[in-house]
């Protein structure tokens, strides 16, 4: 497995021996045994891991396990954990349509503030096998056709060689551990269906459907090439880029041949999909003002173009606070900073101000929705006490408490943001430096 790992990476030349590889690691079989063949291979790497609290404290001990294998491995680990469920029901998209979301643009930003090159993901044969049958039931194009693309800009596939058995035999044999996920099993979810169901009749037709699949797939992912060069070089010619903004062109797309397909492809990177290219083709001649709306983006119709901008989902994750910040803003929550001598410090009794000595505290801190299992020491008790028996006792009107801020260090809570420090990072006799939080 090793040398075939080793030699699928060079000939699909994914990447370098000397950059840094981010490694997308879920704490199952398969992210199990790329995290063991990275480290066997010895190239640089680090783990990210995405928390998209679904099955409660099952999500949570996932998380802890994949750090202990990060440990393990000396290793760089990375995590965030997501408001899932509410992304999607905002969106109106499928919870699983909502956590790839979530996930990829959480593994962009971490691309760019960490300074790696690639993020490698553990799909493997079969994956592709169930995508492309998937793909074929609910509507595809040319992408959809191949399945899991081997490269995709900055995503990596270096397990798509191998299957699920070749797979499973490697994890006997060097004895790797790993958490199983129960969803897996349940059928309810579509590709589950797919998996559990489907594929096991269609070999009965076929017994090496993996392989015969391999090889189309293979074939139409040459073709996609050729397309997609097309597409770059018409991207380039008709997409500018402003402040915070895309322009995309649409007067010279019109004269394209099959101008519906482009203009699809040009906003795929954006997530529109083909029914919503399609009502956008149609509204082209209307009135300008026309607005359309992707998971992560917004369109809107101008005269001669379309204005493309970027949706904030940092209210469905976490977002930092720098040390060098002296304001922070995210959905409407407003944050002054200063950074004061203890001398002649006078303690505000307001819960809008957090005291905190700067000493106790680890940088970049963290901003984000508190969620049910989150606990703190409250100021002036030793003991836990949870979140949600707090805001309980504080009697916050249960339509407020969604909307309640935790700031945390590392992973520990620092401040009910609004309401109450914890007791472990208060200022005390032996503090030097002031970190207060102000809420606005």
């Amino acid at each position: 497995m090793l040398h075939n790992f080793i030699t699928y990476i060079r000939e699909k030349a994914l990447f370098g021996p000397e950059e840094k590889i981010l490694l997308a690691v879920s704490g199952g079989m398969d992210s199990a045994v790329m995290l063991h063949l990275f480290a066997r291979a010895k190239f640089t790497f680090a783990v990210a891991h995405c928390n998209f609290g679904l099955r409660g404290e099952e999500s949570d001990a996932d998380e802890a396990f994949v750090k202990k294998l990060a440990k393990k491995y000396k290793v760089p680990v990375f995590t965030e954990q997501f408001r899932t469920e509410a992304f999607a029901e905002q969106e109106k998209v499928s919870v699983q349509m909502a956590a790839r979301t979530l996930r990829y643009e959480w593994f962009n930003t971490l691309l760019m503030e960490e300074g790696y090159a690639y993020v490698a993901t553990a799909h493997h044969l079969n994956d592709t096998v169930e995508t492309v049958l998937l793909n074929l039931v609910k509507g595809t194009g040319i992408a959809g056709l191949h399945g899991i693309g081997v490269k995709n800009g900055r995503i990596v596939r270096p397990l798509l060689f191998a299957d699920k058995e070749s797979i499973y035999d490697f994890v006997v044999e060097n004895q790797l551990v790993w958490r199983e996920d129960a969803s897996n099993e349940s059928s309810k979810y579509q590709r589950n269906l797919i998996r559990n169901q489907v594929v096991p009749l269609l070999k009965e037709i076929n017994p090496n459907l993996e392989g015969t699949m391999a090889h189309t797939v293979e074939r139409i992912a040459a073709v996609e090439q050729i397309f997609e060069e097309q597409i770059s070089l018409l991207r380039d010619e008709l997409i500018t880029s402003g402040e915070n903004a895309r322009f995309l062109d649409f007067t010279r797309l019109q004269t394209q041949t099959a101008p519906l397909i482009r203009l699809h492809e040009l906003l795929k990177p954006y997530h529109f999909n083909y029914p919503q290219a399609k009502d956008l083709w149609e509204a082209l001649d209307r009135e300008p003002g026309k607005i359309f709306y992707s998971p992560t983006h917004t369109l809107v119709k101008d005269r001669t173009r379309l204005v493309i901008t970027p949706k904030s989902l940092a209210a469905f994750g976490t977002s930092k606070l720098h040390r060098d910040q002296t304001a922070f803003q995210l959905e409407g929550l407003k944050l002054a900073v200063q950074l004061l001598p203890t001398a002649d410090y006078r303690i505000s009794r307001s819960p809008k101000v957090a005291a905190l000595d700067l000493k106790t505290l680890h940088f970049p801190l963290k901003v984000r929705r508190w969620k049910e299992g989150d606990w703190f020491c409250p100021l002036g008790m030793t003991g836990k006490k949870k979140i949600s028996d707090f805001l309980i006792d504080e009697k916050v009107p249960l339509n407020l408490k969604e909307r309640v801020w935790v700031l945390l260090s590392g992973d520990s809570i620092v401040w009910i943001i609004g309401h109450r420090i914890d007791n472990r990072f208060k200022i005390t006799d032996k503090t030097e430096t002031v970190y207060q939080l102000s809420l606005e």
